[in-house]
């Protein structure tokens, strides 16, 4: 990369999949919803080898404080069921014939608050890669030979309004995701 524009497109890039990356993280947050998501982070012990749980059973969401997981290999149901039991996300499934129900407790206030601070943390991270793309560019820009200073100038402008935006959307996930959080 040579030029200012791809310079400034390639920011824009780095920044947009870090917010779109934080979005991710926080869809495996439990909040007060049943989410299919929620269970992303499930690894499930299978032919020899761990895999996501997306890979051995269907996981829907049918009502608000419910999930249901189907495997597509009934031996594996006891897995499954162990593996989210050992996920650490506080959830207790119960097998009924061919599904599993996870219920989904009511949230403490207690619990509430930590998980508050697990998404400013993970919002902090999303920032921070923002404004690493917009430091790597910034740098890469300085070191452009035969590029008048105004133009230079000009794209650190750009740049930072790039990274403002960027960081303003982070701002935004993280407001909804809190909100969504609280909700009793």
């Amino acid at each position: 990369m040579s030029t200012i524009p791809e310079l400034v497109k390639h920011a824009r890039e780095l920044m947009h999949k870090a917010v779109e990356s934080t979005k991710r993280e926080l869809q495996g947050i439990r909040s007060g919803k049943a989410s299919p998501q929620l269970l992303d982070v499930v690894r499930v012990e299978a032919y020899g080898s761990t895999v996501p749980i997306t890979q051995v059973a269907l996981v829907s969401a049918p009502e608000p404080r419910m999930i249901t997981v189907q495997p597509f290999d009934k031996g594996l149901a006891q897995a499954i069921e162990k593996a989210i039991r050992d996920a650490g996300l506080g959830l207790n499934p119960a097998s009924q014939g061919t599904v599993i129900r996870v219920p989904l407790p009511m949230l403490s206030e207690e619990r509430r608050k930590e998980l508050v601070k697990v998404v400013h943390k993970l919002a902090e991270e999303g920032k921070i890669a923002v404004r690493h793309a917009r430091t790597d560019t910034l740098s890469r820009i300085k070191k452009l030979e035969r590029i008048p200073e105004d133009d230079k100038t000009r794209a650190e402008k750009e740049i930072q309004k790039l990274t403002d935006e960027h960081v303003k959307q982070v701002d935004q996930v993280i407001a909804a995701k809190e909100a969504e959080i609280m909700e009793v």
